[in-house]
């Protein structure tokens, strides 16, 4: 047990709050911990929200499907990070998306009522919260508009420019060519192929993660293809 309480002390709703006062602040808390093998399906999109979930051990992938039955992966979520805590709360508090586990899993699960009570107790465990959703929700809508643009050089040109602002000509993409690719949609390939021509093209120049910004302009009328 203490183990628990030292693995969620490092979550980001439970940042600043030491193993020994998750000891207390869960003494009469309604919550288990559950397993799950690689390929597991934790939730389907449109269940019911009704626990925080926590990642101890592992990592789970969000999941959405395309008009033509496409997987998009949305993004990984690794251990000690929560599951859709922005959805516990509202008048459809369901999970967004389909969440699979990556490899062998284990998930803590608070209840919902836990979580409110948690919220009267605690002020560092609320002010972690409030955060959390709101970091969420900002991502989302990054998202969201990252998928808006409709070509593999637009997402690319976007993602690049935001890495390289506000005037940065050296960048060192935070993924491999294999998981940028997943993070796109698209086939790896694919990618380094739209990568390639933005380079034969003189918008950028490569080598391994580092690239240069050769011509910004060019690439801010790529996000309007």
């Amino acid at each position: 047990m203490p183990m628990l309480y030292q693995q969620l002390s490092q979550s980001p709703v439970f940042r600043g709050i030491s193993p020994d006062e998750m000891e207390n602040l869960l003494i009469d808390s309604q919550y288990q911990i559950k397993k799950f093998s690689k390929g597991d399906m934790l939730a389907f999109r449109e269940d019911k929200c009704e626990n925080l979930m926590i990642v101890l051990k592992g990592s789970v992938k969000g999941e959405m499907l395309d008009p033509s039955g496409k997987s998009i992966k949305i993004e990984d979520i690794m251990a000690p990070y929560p599951i859709a805590s922005a959805f516990l709360f509202g008048q459809r508090n369901e999970f967004p998306v389909n969440v699979t586990a990556n490899e062998e899993v284990e998930v803590f699960y608070l209840s919902k009522n836990s979580v409110i009570e948690l919220f009267q107790k605690n002020k560092v465990f609320l002010t972690n919260y409030l955060n959390s959703i709101s970091n969420r929700s900002q991502f989302l809508a990054n998202k969201l508009m990252f998928l808006n643009f409709k070509t593999i050089k637009g997402k690319l040109a976007n993602y690049l420019l935001k890495l390289a602002a506000p005037d940065k000509t050296f960048i060192t993409l935070p993924k491999s060519q294999a998981e940028m690719a997943n993070f796109f949609g698209v086939t790896r390939p694919s990618f380094a192929r739209s990568l390639k021509e933005m380079e034969q093209e003189g918008l950028i120049e490569i080598n391994r993660r580092e690239i240069k910004i050769l011509n910004r302009q060019k690439l801010i009328r790529l996000l309007q293809q």
